[in-house]
């Protein structure tokens, strides 16, 4: 990627994996689908079972060859959120309710306003990871151990 398409990258992004969302370009428009992955670096998502294409892979080993049909990836600027209430698509905005949340609401002509929920796809990712330690991990006296001294100045690096 050249530096120019790098300045193009969006900082701010309103579409979330797991949004319903409607195809506004392309051969698929005006159908609707969940979005399967968000690729940031290339300003573009999967919706799952849209945008097939077919695509010719080369046997090998541990795996077959033949034509697959693959989903392809759009641009972000050819899907838009539907409402949750009117089920047409929309623009979505930032508000902050009275407890201090931050929601994303439907925005634009014909919509209801209403709040636009995250997908319970990124609930699931939230859980934490394993407490214990494995084996390329560092033992817990190793870290606690004290290497420098403030007052004295020892264990400081002579330069």
């Amino acid at each position: 990627m050249g530096w120019k398409a790098a300045q193009k990258l969006i900082q701010n992004w309103k579409i979330l994996r797991g949004d319903n969302v409607m195809i506004m370009r392309g051969k698929d428009k005006g159908e609707t689908g969940v979005i399967k992955r968000v690729i940031r670096s290339q300003n573009r998502v999967l919706v799952e079972g849209k945008n097939l294409v077919k695509k010719h892979i080369k046997q090998g080993q541990g795996h077959e060859g033949g034509i697959f049909t693959v989903e392809a990836p759009l641009h972000v600027s050819n899907v838009q959120v539907l409402d949750p209430v009117t089920g047409k698509p929309c623009k979505t905005g930032v508000k902050y309710l009275e407890d201090g949340t931050k929601v994303r609401v439907a925005r634009g002509n014909g919509t209801s306003g209403s709040i636009i929920p995250r997908p319970e796809i990124l609930k699931i990712r939230t859980t934490a990871r394993p407490t214990t330690a494995g084996p390329k991990d560092t033992p817990i006296e190793l870290v606690l151990e004290k290497t420098y001294d403030a007052k004295t100045g020892r264990g400081m690096p002579s330069l």
